[in-house]
């Protein structure tokens, strides 16, 4: 529970005076012995040496300060304003400063004095907003010569305050159909209203929908990720990628690209060195040079037949080579098997079974197997009536 402190400006006091004077203040933090501490501010200003003061005594309290703009913090409120290790404003507050003043009168020596005395002074103040901002000399006594008002946002752009303290509503989805059929004809607004107040609140299946739509999304970018997917067959498995193989590609075990491939060291069909390390390549050597009548010979070469001057390395590296080329063989057979059994039990559908898939489902608008046709109504001059209908025969017969 942090320590609260109010220095709102009264009828008789302000920045320097009752309640607000440093003297008061310094009693209030022998009080909070340490809490943490929330100075709120709404002020005019007042006295420049007390503003300095408070600012001195809040640096050196022990606990974690914060101050508040609540409303105001004009002229000496301001320097108040600095003294908090975090400081926040209000979206509706103002931040003024200016130059020090002084309301003595005398002769012109005693006047000479005070300009000097003022000019120091707002060198101090100065020295206190370019600290908290970070901004030179030139550009906060431009600000101060000027008499600057900041709302909220200005303030924090130049670094006087750290947040604006904002008290909008979070937005519910109940508020945004609020807000896009408040134009609506009535009886369709008292339909929206039952809706929104259904003990099932709207908001709380947030959650719900959330988990459904991080769902889709991640198919979706699964989706993405194997049309995207490349691989490269290395002496101990496939590693799968996207875009070309290179120092800081991620690789990755799965098609799915979902674990990152082991820290290790990899060869390729054409004898590369791929360096990985936490899935992620640091170093692709190019192959070493081989002689190309080795390339052509047999893989059960007799040992005799080996030159005893190739070195140990070298030999491994041929082996790593031929390991990527069997995994490459092995990849491109599992490929070929899956295509002849799906081809197979295509071939063992009965006659039906096909007749059925190429079936089309297409009816022509109007005709006698649509569900679309509709009987032709009576004619309204049609006989009725048998003695009508004899009429009629006898009439076309002559």
């Amino acid at each position: 529970m942090s320590y609260k402190i109010y220095l709102y400006d009264t009828e008789t006091d302000c920045i320097g005076s009752g309640s607000l004077s440093s003297a008061y203040i310094q009693t209030q933090l022998q009080e909070a012995a340490g809490q943490d501490l929330e100075v709120h501010i709404s002020s005019v200003g007042g006295s420049a040496f007390d503003a300095i003061a408070i600012y001195d005594l809040l640096k050196k309290y022990p606990g974690n300060v914060t101050t508040y703009i609540d409303a105001l913090a004009a002229s000496a409120a301001s320097i108040v304003a600095m003294g908090g290790k975090t400081i926040i404003m209000s979206k509706y507050a103002l931040l003024m400063i200016h130059k020090p003043m002084v309301g003595s009168g005398g002769n012109a020596d005693e006047l000479l004095k005070d300009v000097q005395m003022l000019n120091v002074v707002q060198s101090r103040l100065a020295q206190i907003y370019m600290d908290k901002s970070g901004l030179d000399g030139v550009t906060v006594n431009s600000l101060i010569n000027s008499v600057t008002w900041m709302t909220a946002d200005q303030a924090l752009d130049m670094g006087f305050i750290d947040q604006v303290e904002d008290y909008s509503l979070d937005i519910t989805n109940s508020a945004l159909i609020k807000k896009y059929t408040a134009t609506a004809p009535a009886v369709y607004q008292r339909c929206i209203n039952k809706i929104l107040n259904n003990k099932n609140n709207m908001n709380i299946e947030n959650k719900e929908l959330i988990e459904k739509t991080t769902s889709v999304l991640d198919k979706i970018m699964n989706f993405f990720k194997k049309v995207v997917n490349k691989q490269t067959i290395t002496d101990k498995g496939t590693l799968h990628h996207t875009g070309e193989m290179g120092e800081g590609t991620e690789v990755y075990n799965d098609e799915d690209m979902s674990n990152p491939a082991p820290t290790d060291t990899y060869t390729t069909a054409e004898g590369k060195k791929i360096d990985v390390k936490e899935g992620q390549v640091q170093k692709v050597a190019p192959a070493p040079e081989t002689d190309p009548e080795a390339e052509d010979e047999d893989d059960d070469v007799p040992t005799a037949k080996l030159n005893p001057a190739k070195k140990a390395t070298e030999i491994q590296n041929r082996l790593q080579q031929l390991k990527a080329r069997l995994h490459a063989q092995n990849a491109l057979l599992t490929e070929a098997r899956t295509a002849l059994e799906e081809a197979s039990n295509r071939l063992q559908k009965t006659r039906a079974e096909v007749k059925n898939e190429i079936k089309s489902t297409f009816t022509p608008e109007g005709s006698k197997r649509s569900n679309k046709a509709r009987p032709e109504a009576t004619a309204f001059f049609a006989p009725q009536s048998e003695l009508a209908k004899n009429a009629v025969k006898k009439a076309i017969a002559k």
